[in-house]
């Protein structure tokens, strides 16, 4: 009994989740009430705050579900100190953008329907953590990479490792505007290439005529 009690209540939470993405998507963060992804879920408002603390909370635990194993993959590119490594991870996580609705609707969501008002401050602080260490893991590989292959960075690694970070992001959130605007896996991997090539790394893609 306790065990389909807690299997029934990871149900609900994930439910709970669902809801906030297609509603957080379709109306913005700022206008969802919580009543609204409870209803949408098919649950009580009190099982909102059996699993979440509040809105921030709850759009936290979304991203998470996408994010996490991202976070975690960026970290062992990190250790690995390969740039090739960060190129394959970055392809994956393009292709995934294009191909899985749920981490598409979960970025468009992140990236173009949440306003940082003074109640999601914490989602604000995830964001900029989130942030922070994938530029620091970047930073890593590149100064990894440069010591194995005897390159002297023509710019200190944090700061290219900053400029890799927002061209990859700028790329998703540009795309997530207009999907059909240009080809998101091949754009990326292209200017990705063209980036590194400029910082001593392997060599750029060829002209484009």
């Amino acid at each position: 009994m306790v065990r389909r009690t807690k299997v029934e209540a990871q149900e609900t939470r994930q439910r709970l989740l669902d809801a906030a993405e297609v509603l957080f998507q379709s109306q913005g963060v700022s206008q969802t009430t919580l009543q609204q992804i409870a209803q949408h879920a098919g649950a009580t408002r009190g099982a909102i705050y059996w699993h979440f603390k509040d809105k921030a909370d709850l759009f936290n635990a979304m991203m998470d579900r996408v994010t996490l194993p991202l976070e975690a993959a960026v970290q062992q590119v990190a250790k690995d100190g390969s740039m090739d490594g960060v190129e394959r991870m970055m392809v994956e996580a393009l292709k995934l953008m294009t191909t899985d609705p749920q981490m598409r609707r979960v970025f468009e969501v992140a990236t173009h329907k949440v306003e940082y008002t003074h109640d999601m401050q914490s989602v604000h602080r995830r964001h900029l953590d989130a942030r922070n260490e994938c530029v620091v893991d970047f930073e890593k590989a590149m100064v990894a990479e440069a010591r194995s292959s005897r390159i002297k960075l023509p710019i200190p690694a944090a700061q290219a490792a900053q400029g890799l970070h927002a061209l990859i992001n700028g790329l998703i959130q540009n795309w997530l505007l207009d999907p059909e605007a240009f080809d998101l896996v091949s754009t990326g991997r292209r200017t990705f290439r063209v980036y590194l090539a400029g910082l001593g790394f392997g060599k750029s893609e060829p002209g484009c005529g």
